[in-house]
Parts: C-alpha cells; structure tokens; sequence
C-alpha cells in the first residue's frame, strides 16, 4: 500500500532534535584508514505530531550530527494518535527488527527504551508501552518505529476502508 504525503515544511513546526546513535567508521585505503563518524538522529514537533530521521556522516561528529537533522528534515512524517495515547496495537518491521506499540492508559508514560524512546518522544505520545522484537541494531529499529507509527489509522480512514460510517465502528 503505497501513500502519497505531501512535504512536510520544516520552518514551521518547533522541531527538537535527539541524537540517537553515533558510530566510529573507518575506511581503509591504500594510505592508511580514513576516520569519519556516523550519526542517527531522529527529529520531530510533539504539538503537532510530526517525526523524521535522518543519517549524517563526517569527519567531525558535530557537523555529522548536522547533517544528520538536515537529512531528518527532509523526511518528515504526520503520526495519527489519539489525545494522550495511539488508537491500536501495531507491529512496525524493519529488516529482522520488529517493535510492538500497544496504547497505554493515562498515567503510564512512556514505556520504551533506547532508538524506540527517542522516536516516541519526539513525535508526542505522552502514553504507550513498547516492545523490541529481534535485533536491537539502532538504525533499523528507529525505521521500525517509524514503520510502526505510519501504519497507525484513525476512526475515519478504518470507516472508509470498511466501507461504513464513523459512528458503526
């Protein structure tokens, strides 16, 4: 099922940026090893529901981590949530990582941990509970989330698929 988003324009959300993983990378050539960095960072706007990631790399790891939210900022995304929680289970995958979010009552926050922690927090959701399936590797586990955040349906587009009015579901 393929969706068509429109852009989503950064200069007009209040976006904060968590740097999630940094990495040391080498390259080896004929001189020697070439030392440059890698940084996973994920942005997003809690007000307005927004998220993206985005990867950087080079040879200091601040302006890796700059590159790294400019790349962020051109793939942002609108999660549908609730008020204070998401509307259902949902299984996002990514490569052989898999993260389970299931909606939490008011109260319980934020039951995640490490690149699933990061995602959540920057897209809003004050309450859900999380669970990392298989591998634990940052950068696919932040692409699971984001997988499992954009399989979230509101009551409106369920009622459409179905084929029923909002009020049947």
């Amino acid at each position: 099922m393929v969706t068509s988003t429109k852009r989503i324009d950064p200069a007009t959300l209040n976006l904060k940026e968590q740097v999630v993983a940094i990495n040391r990378v080498t390259k080896v050539v004929k001189g020697g090893k070439n030392l440059s960095f890698s940084a996973l960072v994920v942005i997003g706007d809690p007000s307005a529901k927004v998220v993206g990631f985005g990867v950087g790399k080079a040879k200091e790891v601040p302006s890796a981590i700059r590159k790294g939210i400019e790349a962020a900022k051109k793939n942002l995304r609108r999660v549908n949530v609730l008020q204070n929680t998401i509307a259902h289970r949902v299984l996002g995958e990514f490569a052989s990582s898999q993260v389970l979010l299931k909606p939490a009552p008011d109260g319980t926050g934020v039951i995640a941990g490490g690149a699933v922690r990061a995602v959540i927090t920057a897209c809003g959701i004050p309450n859900v509970l999380t669970k990392s399936i298989g591998r634990r590797n940052p950068h696919n586990v932040v692409k699971a989330t984001i997988v499992a955040l954009e399989s979230l349906r509101d009551r409106a587009a369920v009622a459409e698929m179905r084929g029923l009015a909002v009020e049947k579901l």
